[in-house]
């Protein structure tokens, strides 16, 4: 198996019957998701789209979103999957940095990328439920798969651009393939019974590899909501029998603030999965206490298809740690100068295996930058311990140094989490004229917890870290600003800087 695509074909050649994609009354089988994949490659293949070729996906998590992904690849063609609420400028960076001849978009994305294909020269192909079909429907399928090398890029997965432009990371049809089927068959043990809650967005590694990808791969279901909402979710829990639930942390949390409501019954769910950001411990044991489920967390990037990391069912779990190196993949922890740290020290996580990245699309020296001797390196600190487990620590780049102090804010954060008033929190830094930073925690409050004082939550912290570490101020927001996968966006979060502290 060389070509992605191939993962649906031998699933729909086993088990055509069974349904592979289900979005409310939408019901794709595998031999209709099959069909209607071949018939989309047979449609690009019309339109002039070659083996190699570029083509941009936009659509939210809807039925359509498989339907055309497996098209194009079947086709030959790298997808470079598009956030749908880009606006005309962003998305026509990304169209024009990946140099696409065709964009595939969902009508309600239309405006902005019809806008923006038009800047770059792009044709726009707007993929209706009804017209999208009925042309479908008219195009004889395509019934081979295009064969392409295993190191040929399959997808390219638009980083969210930290600092500067995004970059483009090039994964080829080995990374994706090895690490979906790594991640059914190791790591979430997926079955054709199993049915995986798809709220994760599709465009993004953590829901194209471990949701679509996986559940395909398996022969399992992937039931689609188009936009998270927790009480939206609960009910597709409780009417799909939902068996696998693929969340990042703010999406736990919103779980969690709900609880399992009256007449839902999610006895049938076996495991909750949690990655795309560090999950704070009291959310784990608490939600795995009030769903009566298991709660895995694992670790990856877009850079490394995801999953790099990731606590294995049939080993011991440590409080806090993202596991183990799955198959495939080795990691390690350096300093500064590229050493390896000791056991119990803090180092950089690099990574090397199956699921590294061929590169950053067009972009040589920040590849050379980040693959070095074959080890990508994360930019995430961490540690590990005598048995092998990580601990993340912290983003390098969000280590917060004040009076000459490391501060990992990620620690903080575990801390705030603790109190009962609170519901969210991300601790940033902020720059100061005498301690060079200071910290700041920035706090969403749970419902009836209004009344809570920005002194109550500071000296809560301050009692159960070193002086150096408590934040000096407190502030409360409505909300934390979050990316497309529920991530806080730390970078987005303004506070003023201090000028004086205690």
């Amino acid at each position: 198996m060389s070509n992605l695509a191939e993962v649906l074909v031998e699933s729909a050649s086993t088990g055509g019957d069974r349904i592979a994609v289900r979005q409310d009354d939408t019901v794709l089988t595998y031999t209709r998701l099959n069909d209607m994949s071949a018939r989309v490659a047979a449609l690009l293949r019309d339109k002039g789209v070659r083996p190699g070729d570029r083509v941009a996906l936009v659509m939210p998590n809807v039925s359509l979103f498989p339907v055309v992904y497996y098209g194009i690849l079947r086709a030959g063609a790298v997808v470079v999957p598009m956030n749908p609420l880009l606006k005309a400028r962003e998305a026509a960076f990304t169209l024009r940095d990946s140099g696409s001849r065709l964009v595939v978009a969902f009508p309600q994305c239309a405006q902005e990328v019809a806008k923006a294909a038009a800047e770059v020269g792009a044709e726009c192909l707007m993929a209706d439920a009804e017209v999208f079909v009925g042309l479908l429907r008219a195009i004889e399928p395509m019934a081979e798969v295009v064969d392409r090398a295993r190191d040929d890029t399959a997808v390219i997965l638009y980083t969210s651009g930290t600092t500067g432009t995004p970059k483009g990371a090039e994964l080829t049809h080995r990374n994706l393939l090895t690490n979906a089927v790594t991640t059914a068959e190791t790591l979430i043990r997926i079955r054709p019974g199993d049915v995986l809650f798809g709220g994760l967005p599709l465009f993004h590694a953590f829901g194209q590899t471990c949701a679509l990808n996986a559940a395909i791969a398996a022969g399992a279901t992937l039931t689609l909501l188009p936009r998270f909402e927790p009480t939206r979710a609960l009910e597709i829990m409780h009417r799909d029998r939902v068996t696998v639930f693929l969340g990042v942390p703010t999406m736990y949390s919103a779980l969690l603030q709900i609880g399992v409501p009256d007449g839902h019954d999610l006895s049938p769910l076996r495991l909750a999965v949690s990655g795309g950001a560090s999950l704070p411990v009291e959310v784990l044991h608490g939600f795995e206490q009030d769903f009566a489920v298991t709660l895995l967390e694992g670790y990856g990037l877009s850079e490394t298809s995801p999953v790099a990391v990731f606590n294995p069912p049939d080993r011991p779990r440590k409080a806090g740690s993202i596991g183990l190196p799955i198959r495939g993949v080795e990691v390690r922890l350096v300093a500064d100068d590229g050493a390896t740290v000791s056991a119990g020290e803090v180092g950089e996580i690099a990574v090397r295996g199956e699921n590294v990245m061929k590169g950053y699309w067009n972009r040589p020296d920040a590849t050379e930058e980040a693959v070095r001797g074959g080890w990508f390196h994360t930019g995430d600190l961490a540690r590990v311990d005598e048995d092998g487990y990580y601990f993340i620590v912290d983003r390098k780049k969000d280590l917060i140094i004040r009076g000459g102090y490391n501060v990992y804010p990620r620690e903080i954060e575990e801390v705030l989490y603790e109190h009962p008033a609170v519901a969210e929190a991300a601790v940033v830094g902020v720059a100061h004229r005498v301690h060079g930073e200071e910290i700041v925690a920035v706090v969403t409050l749970r419902q009836g917890a209004a009344d809570t004082s920005a002194d109550a939550i500071r000296d809560f912290v301050k009692e159960r870290v070193a002086p150096y570490k408590y934040p000096r101020v407190v502030t409360f927001t409505e909300a934390l600003p979050k990316g497309p996968t529920g991530k806080i966006l730390k970078r987005e979060i303004i506070v003023a800087d201090q000028a004086t502290s205690d």
